[in-house]
């Protein structure tokens, strides 16, 4: 991807203000490959925070700050609590994308064959269809690879995830089951926005 369109495109986008002039007391977290550590963006610039997040290897490349290159905080922590602990707040709470992984039903589609009945035109649109559902499928195929690696990837993640919560444990802690959604799943922004909401709801219920 250009990168440099992609920044320009941002940048008119989002304003380069400090988080915290808009969330109040607000912080971010993005990591330092090369020095192997977390970054915490507090305060920190909106654009860079976003910048920083939205690193996708192969996709994105990693966003430099004060000379050094950045990416998104969730690989070394995908579940950062210890910046919160100097903050006087009453509860703590930490959402986690790494839950346990629900299981779903394969849908199978079935292939319309033709009948005896079917003229010419009707086998002939029929082995169109087929091909084009082949060549599809063909297609797809060259994205095993990232996706074995992207498994890993949250598999990884998901392991990282538990260790910190073990060891900064959050007052409530709402599980996002990790195969929800994919990482390129981005038209499924809205339902898991509203899937969010309502486990917050189910799980906080009048606290909200």
């Amino acid at each position: 991807m250009n990168t440099l369109a992609f920044r320009i495109l941002l940048s008119r986008k989002v304003p380069r203000v400090n988080v915290h002039l808009i969330w109040g007391h607000c912080g971010t977290v993005a990591a330092n490959v090369a020095a192997e550590k977390e970054v915490w963006l507090k305060p920190g610039f909106l654009f860079d925070a976003i910048r920083a997040s939205i690193f996708l290897p192969l996709f994105f490349t990693p966003h430099v700050i004060n000379g050094e290159e950045h990416i998104d905080g969730g690989v070394l922590n995908p579940v950062p609590i210890a910046p919160t602990f100097g903050d006087n707040t009453d509860v703590t709470i930490a959402v986690n994308l790494g839950g346990e992984p629900e299981l779903f039903k394969q849908e199978v589609t079935p292939v319309s064959l033709p009948t005896k009945e079917s003229n010419l035109h009707d086998k002939v649109a029929n082995f169109i269809d087929n091909l084009g559902n082949n060549v599809k499928s063909k297609m797809s195929f060259n994205f095993a690879a990232y996706d074995i690696a992207n498994q890993a990837f949250d598999a990884m993640q998901s392991t990282i995830a538990r260790q910190k919560l073990a060891a900064y444990p959050a007052d409530i802690t709402l599980e996002v089951p990790c195969n929800a959604c994919g990482t390129l799943e981005f038209e499924r922004s809205k339902k898991m926005i509203d899937r969010g909401y309502h486990l917050a709801q189910a799980t906080l219920g009048s606290r909200l």
